[in-house]
């Protein structure tokens, strides 16, 4: 017998060669016919795969992520059925699950494949699903996969298997569709009920430019129908919401061929919109006892190498910046904490004067491969709301709980209100990516931990996502679509003190080690702006509109008024604009809304003989008419954070 625990605690025995499916049978049918894999000693595994030892199991369905993804890369396999079915001789890269849904890289030769075809892939792929064919796993040898990927003539295949080991090669096969997959999947085809394919893009094998450019089909699957019909309504709330659609609409960023990919270029309502949140934040690091700092675009080679981040960055950055001084190199500053270091160091320290605080909006710049660049989110030059702590050791818990609290402000005045953080800590495996002693990486991970629990954070624990130099703490925020967004960050680093030599004179009058605390409740603007304008549709707070009124004459007699009114709110610190366009009122409360401008102000003779405005709220119609100075005191309760 072997005993299994589960994830209450409880514990059952078994017979050895116990499947998944069959500790859910013994607890409930029901629970058996949703389990979709399970998680066996923390690894995911097929639910009908045998168990031999003593094991903590958690039986996945649906609802767990780790479900989810076995459903989407089971719905991939059937996704390459369906295409050798309807296009022998095609060859396959990789099928993996993603975030939403799944993918398939495939080579179809010379055969023209693009969205009008998979209407018929998806059609055959349900098809293929009716027949609840069994995903069966397989172990072979790296000699007969070889062999058989041979006689297939999948020469991407072939080439997968040369990187892996002997004796941990398996094969799936559903069907009469056999694939090299290390697994899990789910039960059998028939789970998969509802199925979208999405779209067609291309993608290089292995990522690589140099490579073939391969077909990458997207999809999506269910197990029930409404899901799939929920999850599209969301997809196309979505597209309304693209920053990239809005922020063209809104006339708030553009880029340009001509300056680069990846390099995006403010407008004046964008910038507005920029420098607003800069100035909230400016605020609230004031208060919190930050000062600030500037530093320049570019660094000497040397500093980044002292700071580890050109051994771990420099291949895959911007090249060196040379001069005309013979072994002179500089780099563009892909990060701020080594300026930020070297600030620090610029006079002696003591006790006394700890923690130090330096916040800059510092522009950084990295080189993200082309195919990677997507609108803000994912750009080559963008400013980071950066902040380092150098503290003593006993301060650290406090300084990141103060830091808890200001990411935790900015949220709440932004409407974020769904977050979760996660502890990112190394990846136990491969612990040669990460610099630093082990004895301080477990004393920053119990901090981080302590300091979350202690703010009664939700949080999550993932391996392999920490800092090359330290764990963190990264808040992942839902927006409105219930869509998951690393915004925030905070880290502790005892590394980056010691590959400087930082020091501070301690009460014993010895040196001592500060500990730095890395810290960016936005991110980087670009990002936080581009998630902002997808969670709010592009209707901003108002204390965060770029225009927050709009002043609507009913025609040119009321111009002069208007320009009174907007006089008076601009003193007011109340920023808008005056339509003077020769068009009626319908036509220009219509171009309002569509500008999401939050208030209009329509100013016709009555308003002008009694000094009012007829106001109108974006989404909320008429108001009727007020006094300025009313109105004025209304949007200044209204505007408060």
């Amino acid at each position: 017998m072997i005993k299994i625990t589960l994830p209450d605690g409880s514990i059952r025995e078994y017979n050895k060669g116990v499947t998944s499916h069959d500790i859910a049978m013994s607890i409930s049918e029901g629970l058996a016919r949703n389990v979709l894999s399970a998680k066996v000693n923390g690894e995911v595994w097929d639910s009908n795969r045998p168990i031999f030892e003593d094991s903590v199991v958690q039986l996945l369905t649906w609802n767990d992520e780790d479900g989810k993804a076995t459903f989407w890369h089971s719905s991939a396999h059937l996704l390459a059925e369906a295409l050798e079915t309807l296009y022998p001789g095609t060859k396959f890269g990789i099928g993996p699950a993603i975030d939403n849904g799944f993918y398939y890289d495939i080579d179809l030769g010379d055969r023209e494949f693009g969205g009008d075809d998979l209407a018929q892939v998806e059609k055959k792929m349900l098809e293929l699903a009716r027949q609840k064919n069994v995903y069966i796993r397989s172990k072979i040898s790296k000699q007969d996969a070889i062999s058989y990927f041979e006689e297939k003539g999948d020469k991407y295949k072939l080439e997968l298997i040369q990187d892996l080991d002997d004796g941990s090669i398996t094969l799936y096969k559903q069907g009469n569709f056999t694939d090299l997959c290390r697994g899990p999947h789910i039960p059998h085809t028939g789970l998969i009920k509802a199925i979208k394919l999405l779209n067609v893009a291309g993608a290089y094998w292995r990522g690589d430019e140099k490579r073939k450019q391969l077909t990458r089909v997207y999809g999506v699957s269910f197990p029930k129908q409404k899901e799939l019909t929920e999850h599209l309504e969301r997809l196309e709330e979505a597209k309304k919401r693209d920053h990239r659609k809005l922020g063209k609409e809104l006339d708030l960023f553009t880029f340009s061929e001509k300056v680069g990919m990846g390099l995006p270029l403010w407008l004046p309502k964008g910038t507005i919109l920029r420098e607003r949140l800069e100035n909230f934040m400016r605020r609230a690091q004031i208060k919190a006892g930050y000062d600030p700092v500037v530093t320049p675009h570019i660094g000497s080679k040397e500093l980044y190498v002292t700071s580890g981040h050109y051994e771990k960055y420099g291949a895959d950055s911007f090249q060196p910046i040379t001069t005309p001084h013979e072994g002179e190199e500089f780099l563009l500053k892909p990060m701020n904490c080594p300026h930020h270091c070297e600030i620090y160091k610029s006079r002696p320290r003591s006790y006394k004067e700890m923690p130090v605080r330096y916040a800059e909006f510092g522009a950084v710049y990295r080189y993200e491969q082309s195919g990677e660049l997507h609108g803000l989110t994912r750009v080559r030059g963008f400013t980071q709301d950066d902040a380092h702590i150098f503290c003593r050791p006993d301060q650290v818990k406090e300084e990141f709980i103060n830091v808890i609290d200001l990411v935790l402000y900015v949220f709440n005045a932004l409407g974020f209100e769904d977050y979760t953080a996660q502890v990112s800590l190394r990846d136990p495996e491969n612990r040669e990516n990460y610099i630093g002693a082990d004895e301080l990486w477990d004393r920053a991970e119990r901090e981080i931990q302590e300091a979350a629990d202690e703010r009664a954070l939700k949080t999550v624990t993932e391996l392999g996502e920490a800092a090359f130099y330290g764990p963190k703490l990264d808040f992942m925020v839902k927006d409105a679509l219930g869509r998951s967004w690393q915004l925030g960050t905070i880290q502790v680093d005892y590394t980056l003190p010691e590959r400087f030599e930082l020091e501070y004179t301690g009460a014993d009058n010895q040196k001592h080690r500060p500990v730095m605390i890395h810290r960016a409740p936005f991110g980087s603007m670009e990002r936080f702006v581009a998630v902002l304008i997808e969670h709010c549709g592009g209707n901003f707070p108002l204390w965060l509109a770029p225009d927050q009124i709009a002043v609507l004459p009913i025609s040119e007699k009321y111009e002069d008024y208007a320009q009174r009114v907007l006089m008076t709110l601009s003193e007011q610190d109340i920023r808008g604009l005056i339509d003077n366009r020769d068009e009626k009122i319908g036509r220009k409360i219509r171009d309002a809304e569509v500008k999401k401008v939050p208030y209009m102000l329509i100013l016709g003779e009555k308003e002008q003989v009694n000094g009012e405005v007829s106001v109108r709220k974006h989404g909320s119609g008429d108001l009727g008419s007020l006094k300025l100075d009313a109105f004025i005191k209304q949007f200044r309760e209204e505007i408060k954070i």
